[in-house]
Parts: structure tokens; C-alpha cells; sequence
């Protein structure tokens, strides 16, 4: 017999519900919902408090169903219904969504939502299967009126997702009291009108920075738990003045993080105005900030209470501050220095970024648990190789750099990277290209905690097997040197694994052409490494690989 929940008190369902909602166990909230009155309210809060989430929207595989093996089997037909499908389903979601706020349902969903991304409600109507038929029945009836189209060429109508999207926000933000987080491209007008609807907002992620223009008093007046923003990119000339005004607008001392993913014209007045946020400010991420903005970094002095902290120049067109402008390297590493509480720096193509790390790694008093460092010349990196021994709290690490012109530094590198030994993540991309058997035994036997490796090497064999398979908590090795591993000794490695390596994922990406696998040793490789440890093998040899695509994969 069924076990009859509907007789279980009201708080009892409510907890069973929200420990299925931690679970992400969709299937199990929504026969819930189904089975009786009682548990359709806490079965349905949970289920839309999560709606973001769903296996059923962009974000989630539209082969949830599809074993791997099934995939293969399938034909393009039975594949392009199945995506259609899930696309309907991913369709009725929203349109549920939407018309629950326009009280044309019979639980209002809405209500129960925290997250709302517009980006993926976009995502829905610009995908090719959403035209024709899904279209017809999404824009049916109430919301027919609030399909947007623009002129496009020759004053021809075009469907705007973008525009639409916004639209179909506004009539959902009209009822969602306890959403806590928003994210889209916003248009400025739309983020005004709904921020006064949503007084326990505390995070935003916006596609244009301009979005926040006049929203500080909003923010200020409705919204005491806002502390988390990020925003894709903020181009017009007036950014950096109108993001400090938004700074010093909102309540002071409560924004936590700040994102930055792209180039954006901020600088020396919106940092100097992150000052009103010094004490609460615990995440900065910068990409792209290029050279007007490294000019700027020192403003940021008054930010010392960074736990995380992420500089990137994807344009590559900073100047190398400790030479060109000494003074102002001086104060920047001053700042940064004087972050005692820093847990993960990431630099990526900073100019002498290996110098700004360097004061960081050698401070006694900061003890960083994340570290990656990209875009750097090992010619150039001996005392920040050097100084990397003296960060042993280090639990993951991401060095990417050129190893011409590596003369001692090899030996300089692998000293100290065998000191850190807490590290249970370490990628190596570049830098390593002249590791040996006898490196990367030696790191083995060093780095006991070592979870996922990724190395690049030369000349490697079987040597390496060995100490290799005394990390027990290994779970991922990409091994991207060029290789002369044989069936044998790959066999005997798998073989001496253990309950801790369980669903290890071995992949070997540059074997030399002279020691192919042949196609039964490669299935038996897999199928001893599957018995073993459930584990996966992933094999190639190194004529297979594209130039082009594996250097685009390393940037």
C-alpha cells in the first residue's frame, strides 16, 4: 500500500519537502504535488522555488533520459523529436510561470520563486525549436499581447527575444515577494519598476552595467539584503562616474561581491567608491580591466577584508606596471599585501603578474587555499616559483605559462611545488612541457592528497605508474605529455587502484604515434578501468589532435 503522506502534520510535509528541495529530487516534489491536496502546497513551493535548476530548461541536459549508449543508437529524427520535446517542456515551465502571475493558474508559482534568470527565458524563445508550433502554444491566449517585434531591414517586423523577455518579466515580478535573485539583460527602465517588488533581492546579474543607473535608491529604500552584483560589460563613457554614483547610493557597508566579466570603462572613481564598502566587500572579480584600469588598482587600498580576489586582461593590453610605473606597483602591492584575510587570487595575462603575486605568497600572514596565475614566462618567474614554497596552505593551483628559456627553472618549480603538499587540485598547462617520468614520480610521492592532476610533460612512460597509483584520492588525471605508455602498464596502474580513486578519469591526450593502442587494447583498458573503480579511459594519440583547437582550449 502507498504510504499515505497526506495524514502527516502540515510541518512534517513542509520538512520532507524542503530536504527533497536540497536534493534537486524533481521527480519525487512533483508526484508529490500530485498525490493530495495537503502536500501540493510544500510539495509545489519547493518544486518552483528551484525552477531554475530544472533538468527541463537550456541549462540542464536535453538528454536527461538518454543513457550514452542509447544516444549512439538513436536516429536524427528521434533525436531532433526528443529535443522538441524537452523544448515544449521547457516552454510550459515559463508559460506556467508567467500565467500563474496573471492568476490564470491554480497555485500561484510564482510566490514561491527566488531565482529568476531572464537570460534562460531568452535562451527559450530565440531556440530554433521553439518556433511554429511551441511558439503558437506559448503565445496563446493571455499572453499574446505581450509578444514584442521590432522593424527590422526594410521595416519588415522581427520578433525581439531580448524585448520579449523583458515584457514577460514585468508581469512576473508583479508577484514574486520573496525572490532573492535576478539575473538578465535587464533594460534600465525595467530594473527600476521591479525593484521596489522584490524587497528581499540580494543579488543581481545583469548583461549591461547602464541597467543600474538611478537603481541605487531603489536598492537603498526596498532592498536591505542586496549584496551581490555582477554585470557582463558597462562601455559608455560615463562609466565609471555613473558606477561610483551607484556605489555611494546604495546602502553603505553591504555590498559582499563585485563581478566584472568584461571590458569595461571603470576605473580610479568607481574603486575609489568601492571604499564605501571596505568592511563588507569580500569578493572582487575584474576581467578585462586593461590599462586605464591597473593605473586605478591602488584606489581599491581601503578594500582589505577580500577573501577572494580575481584580476584579468583578456586584451592583453596592460602595461607592465613595475616598470613602467613603479610607484603605482608599489602601492598595488602595498593593497594586496595588506589583505590578510585573501583565501584564492586568480591573475590572468596581467603583465608581471608573476611580480604582484610574489609579496602575496611570501607574506606570512596570508595563506591562500586557491592560486592560478596565467599568461607568464618561467624566464621571468624564479622567485615567484620560489615563493610559492612558502604558501603550503595551498589546496589548489593553476599555473599556465611559457616554459622556452627554462634553464634551472624546472628544478626552481618542482622544489617548491613538492612543498605544498595539502594541494588536492594542481593544473599545469605550458609550464610543464619539460617535466620528466622522474618530475612527475617525485610530485606523486609528494602530493598524497592529490584528487585531479593535469600536466604536460615529455618523453613519459610507464615509469610513472607506479608512484602514480599511491594517490589514493586521485579522481582525474590528464595526462597532456607526449606519452610512450603500453597496454600493459596502463593495465597494471588501473589494477592497483582503490576504493578512494573510485570514478577515476584517466586521459591520456598526446601519445607518441609510435605507441598506438590498438582498438582491443584501448576496450579492455576501458572496461578493466569501468570494473575497477567505475571508472572512465579517454585515449589520444598525438597526430589527432587539432593544433587549433587544443591551443584555444588552453587559453
Amino acid at each position: 500500500m502507498p504510504m499515505m503522506l497526506p495524514t502527516l502534520p502540515d510541518d512534517i510535509l513542509y520538512m520532507i519537502c524542503t530536504q527533497l528541495w536540497h536534493q534537486h529530487d524533481f521527480d519525487t516534489l512533483y508526484h508529490g504535488a500530485l498525490a493530495g491536496k495537503q502536500l501540493a502546497v510544500p510539495a509545489l513551493t519547493n518544486l518552483y522555488r528551484m525552477h531554475d535548476v530544472s533538468p527541463v530548461t537550456n541549462r540542464g541536459s536535453s538528454d536527461v533520459d538518454i543513457s550514452a549508449q542509447d544516444r549512439a543508437k538513436i536516429t536524427n529524427k528521434a533525436r531532433s523529436n526528443q529535443e522538441e520535446v524537452m523544448t515544449m517542456r521547457w516552454a510550459q515551465l515559463w508559460r506556467t510561470i508567467i500565467t500563474s502571475a496573471l492568476g490564470k493558474t491554480l497555485f500561484p508559482y510564482t510566490l514561491y520563486i527566488r531565482t529568476l534568470n531572464l537570460e534562460d527565458l531568452e535562451e527559450l524563445l530565440q531556440d530554433p525549436k521553439f518556433k511554429n508550433r511551441i511558439s503558437t502554444m506559448f503565445f496563446d491566449g493571455e499572453l499574446a499581447a505581450h509578444r514584442v517585434e521590432t522593424s527590422g531591414p526594410k521595416n519588415v517586423l522581427k520578433f525581439d527575444p531580448a524585448r520579449t523577455s523583458n515584457t514577460l518579466g514585468d508581469i512576473i515580478t508583479t508577484s514574486t515577494p520573496i525572490l532573492e535573485e535576478l539575473s538578465g539583460k535587464i533594460e534600465n527602465d525595467a530594473l527600476l519598476r521591479w525593484i521596489p517588488r522584490t524587497p528581499r533581492l540580494r543579488l543581481l546579474n545583469l548583461w549591461e552595467g547602464g541597467a543600474l543607473v538611478g537603481a541605487g535608491p531603489l536598492l537603498r529604500q526596498h532592498c536591505h539584503q542586496f549584496k551581490t552584483l555582477s554585470f557582463w560589460a558597462w562601455n559608455h563613457d560615463d562609466a565609471d562616474q555613473k558606477f561610483a554614483d551607484f556605489l555611494n547610493e546604495i546602502n553603505p557597508q553591504t555590498l559582499s561581491s563585485l563581478e566584472i566579466f568584461s571590458n569595461s570603462k571603470i576605473g580610479a572613481e568607481s574603486f575609489l567608491a568601492l571604499s564605501c564598502h571596505r568592511h563588507s566587500l569580500k569578493e572582487l572579480k575584474l576581467g578585462s580591466i586593461g590599462s586605464t584600469a591597473m593605473h586605478s588598482l591602488h584606489m581599491l587600498a581601503g578594500c582589505t577584508n577580500l577573501t577572494t580576489l580575481l584580476l584579468t586582461d583578456d586584451t592583453k593590453s596592460s602595461v607592465y606596471l613595475k616598470v613602467a610605473h613603479h610607484d603605482i606597483f608599489l602601492e598595488i602591492v602595498a593593497w594586496l599585501t595588506s589583505c590578510k584575510k585573501l583565501r584564492s587570487v586568480t591573475v590572468r595575462n596581467i603583465r608581471g603578474g608573476q611580480d604582484l603575486m610574489t609579496p602575496i605568497l611570501l607574506a606570512n600572514d596570508i595563506h591562500l587555499t586557491s592560486l592560478e596565475l596565467r599568461g607568464y614566462a618561467m624566464a621571468d618567474a624564479r622567485d615567484f616559483h620560489q615563493a610559492l614554497a612558502n604558501q603550503t596552505s595551498l589546496q589548489e593551483l593553476q599555473l599556465h605559462g611559457d616554459s622556452d628559456e627554462a634553464g634551472d627553472g624546472v628544478a626552481t618549480l618542482v622544489e617548491s611545488l613538492s612543498e605544498l603538499v595539502n594541494l588536492t587540485d594542481l593544473r599545469l598547462q605550458d609550464i610543464s612541457d619539460y617535466f620528466t617520468d622522474e618530475v612527475l614520480g617525485r610530485l606523486a610521492r609528494s602530493l598524497p592528497k592529490l584528487e585531479g592532476w593535469y600536466t604536460s610533460g615529455w618523453g613519459v612512460t610507464d615509469a610513472i605508474w607506479g608512484d602514480i597509483a599511491s594517490l589514493k584520492s586521485l579522481r582525474r588525471l590528464d595526462i597532456a605529455a607526449l606519452s610512450r605508455f603500453t597496454a600493459n602498464g596502463i593495465l597494471d596502474f588501473i589494477l592497483n587502484l582503490g576504493a578512494g580513486n573510485k570514478g577515476l578519469v584517466l586521459a591520456i591526450m598526446m601519445a607518441d604515434v609510435d605507441c598506438d593502442l590498438t582498438e582491443r587494447e584501448q576496450t579492455t583498458i576501458k572496461e578493466t578501468i569501468s570494473a575497477q573503480v567505475d571508472g572512465r579511459f579517454e585515449f589520444q594519440l598525438q597526430r589527432e589532435l587539432d593544433i587549433s583547437e587544443y591551443e584555444a582550449e588552453s587559453d
